[in-house]
């Protein structure tokens, strides 16, 4: 039994976003923000308040978010695929089958509601642009000064990174849309032609 996405759209989403965006995040992604805490440095450039601003201004590491985010939107497609293994449904069979394809769709609009919320969490931790300086309040440890100066290390490539990772969660956004679309055209009979 072959079981991989029933429509067109879906197999190119399987494509895009297992292999480019997946590529993308790790290859580029580990370049550019692998070594960020070790060049990330305060005035004065004390290890202890270098560690207590990272920590503040990276409350999460963009590699570990975009990892979360690509293991959690593959959860709906992995559950709908086990769910069709467990009934021995094929794939030629999956649009036919009303139950299934409402499964299928709900699993396409999971991965939608999951996009939505990557995003909107993607902007709320490290926004849509990263500045060359970081203002940091380090009142808690030191009682000569309340702000420490800190320097972010490659910034503009941050800012070009998190641009295209924005992209790619829009662009399968997109993609899931146009999959929803295409199974009702098939199953209103305006996509008749079988996907091999």
């Amino acid at each position: 039994m072959r079981l991989r996405p029933p429509t067109v759209i879906g197999q190119f989403h399987t494509l895009f976003f297992g292999s480019v965006r997946t590529f993308f995040l790790g290859v580029l992604g580990f370049a550019v923000y692998g070594n960020e805490a070790l060049h990330f440095s305060c005035d004065p450039d004390k290890r202890e308040i270098n560690l207590y601003c990272y920590n503040q201004f990276r409350p999460i590491t963009p590699q570990v978010f975009w990892a979360l985010q690509l293991v959690t939107v593959l959860v709906p497609g992995a559950v709908f695929h086990l769910y069709a293994a467990c009934k021995n449904i094929d794939q030629d069979e999956i649009l036919q089958r009303p139950v299934s394809t409402i499964f299928y769709i709900i699993s396409v609009l999971l991965r939608i509601i999951l996009e939505v919320l990557a995003f909107w969490l993607q902007s709320h931790l490290f926004g849509f642009l990263v500045d060359p300086l970081y203002m940091c309040d380090v009142s808690a440890l030191a009682k000569i000064f309340s702000i420490s100066k800190c320097m972010v290390p490659e910034h503009f490539e941050k800012t070009i990174f998190l641009s295209a990772m924005y992209t790619f969660t829009v662009i399968t956004i997109l993609l899931c849309i146009a999959e929803i679309f295409e199974i009702l055209f098939r199953r209103l009979g305006y996509l008749n032609q079988p996907v091999t």
